[in-house]
């Protein structure tokens, strides 16, 4: 990709605009603790990632890495190197607090996310800031899995919850876990507590005196984390399907999943033309989970993305994970679910089968395993998520109901993946006065809307929106959600929510009796 300048004097440039302080922080150490002792971090400019499809903002970006300790405990051990880009504002006269973002996952590719962070205008009147989550991609050391890859593209043939997926997965996980250690990796210093503070280096390194923060899915727990563990600096925080680290588990899932596809039952009943052609969603759907996972389907179907056909086994699982993975546009829902009771699971097979030609290498799949396996599995037996399953969804059988949406045989990896349980540091309410905007969508079904006013108890200064129709990640599917993003992080105390009322979902569709 061609840039306008080399790339090391447009990140000087870029730092150059953030305030004097700048000049030098591109090569002398930040300070992480807020008690203001120094450690070896440091910016470097240098040239923006590469990545597989060309994103335009980066032609203009300034980029380089942030130089790190893997583990900040252990002074003098392994640097790690974090790829970071500075879009532009647009504006002429930008803001002079830019806005930081944090992305999902755990694991997410973070530069894929960069244009619908600019079609989302995050960068409309001020500096978008990115960088790449430790053990992610276009970082040093990366934590891909091609070997989870592998597996998550072939289990799409394969019983979802069978004791043979789940030895594939172990073993994938396995293979994982004894390359990057062998590579002199150290797992347990991938976690939120230092990916907080590679956040906190950031802003040092780049002599900004405050910025705020965007965080979505993941992005929100970090971002609480960072906001708890280094307020300083932070102007305001905006939360998109807000994962609350005190909360979030394998049964947190199962609530999320349930209060989701409620919300879908509630909106189609309320839609006369919907609940007049689909009057028994919720009985068909328990039907089919029930019936397919005691007869599962085979199936030969070519993915969404186009290739050649692959099987696709459809069984009970596999029907709640398209769904809490938003694989099927939700205005489709009733219509993919009427269908499947009529014989016809062409859609739900579709949408699974997408999984199959999904981009590998894409996904830390080494930060994912380490982040759940440290925060989010423990102090919940399996019993646990098996009554969370009962409750949330208790016409279903208990096979499925035993295994979380989405993070299947999660217990049995993380023997596997064996890093410390980092609950007593992590699962914490963080308390702050900074204002604070939550956006969710109420059909999301992987971080449920309602998880934003019980986070809320402990941040006074919240904004709570919530936009009917929408499921997770809200703010680049909705202008509302972009216009109220806009509005408070032009005046945090007082954003502009006007144009949630009177939102409605996007009509269902409707096929033919």
């Amino acid at each position: 990709m061609a840039m306008p300048l080399n790339a090391a004097a447009a990140a000087l440039l870029c730092l150059g605009a953030f305030g004097p302080a700048t000049a030098s922080a591109a090569s002398t150490p930040a300070g992480s603790g807020e008690d203001g002792s120094a450690a070896p971090s440091r910016f470097v400019p240098g040239p923006c990632p590469k990545t597989p499809r060309p994103i335009e903002a980066l032609s203009t970006a300034k980029c380089g890495t942030l130089e790190v300790p893997e583990d900040r405990a252990r002074p003098g051990g392994r640097t790690v190197r974090l790829a970071v880009a500075v879009v532009p504002a647009v504006s002429a006269k930008p803001a002079r607090d830019p806005v930081v973002f944090m992305s999902g996952g755990p694991g997410g590719e973070t530069f894929d996310d960069i244009p619908y962070l600019v079609s989302s205008g995050l960068n409309r009147d001020r500096d978008l800031i990115v960088m790449a989550q430790r053990g992610n991609l276009y970082n040093t050391p990366s934590l891909t899995c091609p070997e989870l890859d592998r597996f998550y593209a072939e289990s799409v043939g394969r019983p979802s919850y069978a004791p043979s997926t789940q030895r594939l997965m172990a073993d994938a996980v396995k293979r994982c876990r004894d390359r990057l250690t062998a590579d002199g990796v150290d797992l347990s210093a991938y976690n939120s507590t230092e990916n907080a503070a590679d956040f906190a280096d950031l802003r040092t390194a780049l002599g900004l005196k405050q910025w705020n923060v965007y965080g979505h899915s993941y992005g929100s727990d970090l971002a609480l984390t960072y906001l708890r563990l280094h307020p300083r600096g932070i102007r305001a925080v905006a939360l998109d399907s807000v994962t609350p680290p005190q909360s979030v588990s394998l049964p947190f899932a199962w609530e999320s999943a349930r209060e989701g596809l409620d919300n879908l039952y509630k909106a189609c009943a309320a839609e006369p033309r919907c609940k007049s052609r689909y009057p028994d969603l919720e009985r068909t759907l328990n039907e089919q989970v029930r019936k397919l996972d005691v007869r599962p389907l085979t199936l030969e179907v070519r993915p969404p993305q186009g290739g050649d056909p692959v099987k696709v086994v459809l069984d009970g699982g596999a029907l709640l994970n398209v769904l809490v993975a938003k694989a099927i546009p939700f205005a489709d829902v009733p219509a993919a679910i009427d269908e499947l009771g009529r014989g016809r699971p062409e859609r739900f097979a579709r949408a699974r089968a997408a999984a199959s030609a999904e981009e590998a290498g894409q996904t830390a799949h080494g930060l994912t395993q380490s982040v759940v396996c440290g925060e989010w599995v423990p102090g919940h037996s399996a019993s646990d998520v098996l009554d969370a399953g009962r409750r949330a969804f208790p016409d279903w059988p208990e096979p499925v109901q035993a295994q979380a949406p989405q993070l299947a045989f999660q217990e049995q990896m993380c023997r596997i993946w064996n890093v410390p349980d980092r609950t007593a540091v992590q699962r914490l309410a963080t308390a702050s006065t900074v204002p604070v905007l939550f956006v969710n969508g109420t059909f999301d079904m992987k971080t449920g809307a309602s998880w934003a006013q019980r986070t809320a108890r402990t941040l006074p200064h919240s904004t709570l929106v919530r936009i009917p129709g929408i499921g997770h990640w809200a703010v680049p599917q909705s202008p509302c959600a972009q216009k109220v993003l806009a509005s408070f992080l032009a005046r945090p105390t007082a954003p502009d929510t006007g144009c949630v009322a009177g939102l409605t979902p996007a009509p269902f569709t409707l096929t033919p009796k």
